[in-house]
């Protein structure tokens, strides 16, 4: 149910609530350019991160080195565990799991937490390296670190 505090909300920081979601769909929109439905998985984990930086700019999650670093790591676990043979559906399963579990670890002893990242990871070990992928996960993760770097004094907490 819509409470009034949210219209309220909605009403005082509206230019920031539309020009934020434009922000994100414009990110997704470019990376989109670069990737094929095959690497749907990475597509989804730039959206999510694109929704933490332009909505949730003061969590620490959103900010560029975690980002940038987040994305590095989850692309690197994600290529080493696509070359796991996966002669069979159980090795799939545990090159997958794998994968975001080894991010995780990761990511949380480097201080370079990004929950995206972890299904970048995923997204990575089923569909293996390609160039594409690679060229749109690096650049938009450059591209969303920077723009929280810039932008952080012009975007707000929306949630």
């Amino acid at each position: 149910m819509i409470d009034i505090r949210m219209i309220r909300k909605f009403r005082a920081d509206w230019k920031h609530y539309v020009g934020q979601s434009f922000l994100a769909s414009l990110t997704v929109f470019l990376v989109l350019l670069f990737l094929t439905i095959q690497d749907a998985v990475i597509v989804a984990a730039i959206g999510a991160t694109a929704f933490i930086v332009f909505a949730m700019p003061a969590n620490v999650t959103a900010h560029a080195s975690n980002v940038i670093g987040g994305h590095l790591i989850g692309f690197s676990a994600g290529c080493l565990c696509a070359l796991i043979p996966q002669s069979s559906i159980w090795w799939s399963i545990v090159a997958y799991s794998v994968a975001v579990g080894l991010s995780t670890l990761i990511m949380v002893i480097v201080d370079k937490e990004h929950p995206p990242a972890a299904a970048t990871a995923l997204g990575l070990a089923i569909t293996g390296f390609s160039l594409n992928a690679a060229i749109a996960v690096l650049t938009s993760a450059v591209v969303l670190g920077l723009a929280h770097h810039f932008l952080k004094r012009f975007i707000k907490d929306l949630v």
